[in-house]
C-alpha cells in the first residue's frame, strides 16, 4: 500500500493535486491525481544543467512508462544568478523550436529557480500553458511549487517580473533530496520553519525537538512537509492572487529579500536570507509589543539549532534598508511587514516606523 500523502489546492476549476512521496518518478502512471495528467499528453522538460544530468534520465523514463511524449527539453544554468530575463528567453525559444501546442503541458523539473522560470515561460508561451511542477529541493517542495507564483528576478530586487499561474499538479519525489548538500536542504527547512510560526505550533515543536537531525529521518521530514505545504495550501485557497492574508507568507522576506540582493544573488542561499528575515521579524515583533516576551529569543534559538547565520555581517544598513524600499510589497515607499503574534499565529500589512527598522537592522541583522 502506497505511503503517499496527496492533498489538494482548492481553487475551483484551478485546483490541483499536491502528491508527496519517495520513488514518485519511477511510479508516475499509478501516482493518483498525475497520471491523468501525463496519459497521451505531449509533454516539455524544462530544468537545469545540474538536474538534468542528475535526474533527467529518470524523470524521462517515468514520462514514457505514464504515456506522455516528450517534444522537448531545455536546461538553463543553475542557481539564483541566472533566474533572469536571458533564461526565460531561452525557456521561450527551445518551446517554440519544438511546436508546443497550447494543449501541451511543460514539466518543470528542478529547484525554485527552475520552478519560477519556467512556470513564468509557462504562463507566457501562446499566452499560457499548463505546468506541471516535479520540485528537486526541499526549499521548492515545501513552497515555491505550490500557490502559483511565477517569475524572474530584476536587479532592483528578486521576483519584481512575474505572474500569477497555478500548476496542473505538484509532484515531491523526497528520493530527489538525496542529491543534495547539506546546506541546501537547510535553504528547505527554513520555509518549514516559517509555516511552524505562521500556523503550526505542534511543528514548530517538532522542529525544536529534532533540531537539523529531522532531515536525515526520512519518515519525520515526510510528514514535515505535509504540514508545511498544507499550511500553504490552506493560505493559498484563501487568497490566490495575495489581496490580503497570502501575505502572511511573507513571513521573513522582507528583509530576506533585501540581504539576498545586497549580498549579491547565489552568495547566501534563500533559506539563509529567509532564516535572517525570520529573525530580525521576530526581533521586531518584541521591540513594537506585538508578540509576548520570549517568543522572538525561541525563534532565534530554533534558528541557531539549525546552524542559520543571523547577521548578514559586512552589509552596510543603508544598502539593506534601500533594497527594503525596493521591495514588492511596500506601498507608497513603505514596506510592509509580516509580524508574529505568537508561535502559530502572525499578522501581515504592518506598517513599521522608520526608525524602529533602522535601530535594529544596525542592531540584529547586519
Amino acid at each position: 500500500m502506497s505511503s503517499d500523502q496527496r492533498l489538494g489546492v482548492n481553487l475551483g476549476e484551478r485546483s490541483y493535486p499536491v502528491v508527496i512521496g519517495s520513488g514518485l518518478l519511477q511510479r508516475l502512471p499509478q501516482v493518483d491525481g498525475i497520471a491523468g495528467l501525463l496519459r497521451g499528453r505531449r509533454v516539455f522538460v524544462a530544468t537545469d544543467e545540474t538536474v538534468g544530468g542528475l535526474h533527467g534520465a529518470a524523470l524521462g523514463e517515468g514520462l514514457a512508462e505514464a504515456g506522455a511524449k516528450t517534444i522537448g527539453r531545455h536546461a538553463m544554468a543553475p542557481g539564483e544568478a541566472h533566474k533572469h530575463l536571458g533564461s526565460l528567453a531561452g525557456y521561450w525559444d527551445a518551446l517554440l523550436t519544438a511546436g508546443v501546442e497550447r494543449g501541451d503541458l511543460l514539466v518543470a523539473f528542478g529547484g525554485g529557480v527552475v520552478g519560477d522560470v519556467a512556470g513564468f515561460a509557462a504562463a507566457t508561451c501562446l499566452r499560457g500553458i499548463d505546468v506541471l511542477q516535479v520540485p528537486t529541493t526541499l526549499l521548492a517542495m515545501v513552497d515555491s511549487s505550490v500557490g502559483g507564483k511565477t517569475g524572474i528576478d530584476h536587479e532592483r530586487g528578486k521576483n519584481l517580473i512575474g505572474a500569477f499561474h497555478q500548476p496542473a499538479g505538484v509532484v515531491a519525489d523526497l528520493e530527489l533530496l538525496g542529491t543534495l548538500s547539506r546546506r541546501e536542504l537547510l535553504s528547505g527547512a527554513a520555509e518549514m520553519i516559517k509555516a511552524a510560526i505562521l500556523g503550526d505550533p505542534a511543528l514548530f515543536d517538532l522542529l525544536e525537538q529534532a533540531g537539523s537531525a529531522l532531515l536525515d529521518d526520512p519518515t519525520a521530514l515526510a510528514g514535515a512537509v505535509q504540514r508545511a505545504v498544507a499550511l500553504k495550501a490552506r493560505v493559498v485557497e484563501g487568497d490566490e492572487r495575495e489581496s490580503g492574508q497570502r501575505a502572511l507568507l511573507n513571513l521573513g522576506h522582507t528583509a530576506g529579500h533585501a540581504v539576498e540582493v545586497c549580498a549579491g544573488y547565489g552568495n547566501i542561499t534563500h533559506g539563509e536570507a529567509v532564516a535572517m528575515g525570520i529573525g530580525f521579524a521576530a526581533a521586531l515583533s518584541e521591540r513594537l509589543g506585538r508578540c509576548p516576551g520570549g517568543v522572538a529569543r525561541r525563534v532565534a534559538n530554533l534558528l541557531e539549532k539549525f546552524g542559520y547565520p543571523l547577521r548578514g555581517r559586512g552589509l552596510p544598513a543603508e544598502k539593506v534598508w534601500e533594497a527594503l524600499r525596493h521591495d514588492k510589497k511596500t506601498r507608497g515607499g513603505v514596506p510592509k511587514w509580516v509580524l508574529i503574534r505568537d508561535i502559530g499565529e502572525a499578522e501581515w500589512g504592518v506598517e513599521v516606523p522608520d526608525e524602529v527598522v533602522a535601530d535594529l537592522l544596525s542592531e540584529v541583522l547586519v
